[in-house]
């Protein structure tokens, strides 16, 4: 059952599907508000294209860094972007942006290999998405003068 393997959470954002994509596909941008609160990034790689990768170091706020890579899968410009991350936990990152309103409803779906991955990291990282969400909401405030 995929349910078992899927973390997703959604919300409506005061952003266009444009302006929510753009905040993919700059590596500023996404450097600013990738991760949890806390979190900073080095982007090593980012070939933001369908089959490009994307290496970079997370820095937390503990001091201690963790590499990832991840290879954008498919890209639709405005719509969707999905995301493998090959290292682990490995997982299929599915961002889906639908025009809702004045706003976007985007929906942000986590597949993992298996249910006990995902449960562990739900259980250890369980508001991560969320946090992120609110950072990439603030990162398009500040960059598009907006909300």
């Amino acid at each position: 059952m995929s349910e078992d393997r899927t973390l997703t959470t959604a919300r409506t954002l005061p952003y266009t599907p444009a302006e929510i994509y753009g905040a993919f596909a700059s590596a500023d941008l996404l450097a600013a508000w990738w991760g949890p609160e806390g979190f900073t990034n080095t982007f090593e790689v980012f070939e933001f294209a369908s089959g490009g990768r994307w290496k970079f170091v997370m820095h937390g706020p503990d001091g201690k860094s963790y590499s990832n890579e991840s290879k954008f899968e498919e890209l639709v410009p405005n719509s969707k972007v999905v995301i493998k991350h090959d290292c682990p936990p490995h997982f299929t990152l599915t961002i889906e942006l639908i025009p809702a309103g004045n706003g976007t409803r985007m929906t942000w779906s986590q597949v993992f290999e298996d249910a006990q991955t995902a449960q562990a990291v739900k259980a250890r990282a369980g508001s991560a998405n969320e946090q992120n969400i609110d950072r990439l909401t603030r990162v398009l405030a500040e960059s598009t003068g907006g909300a």
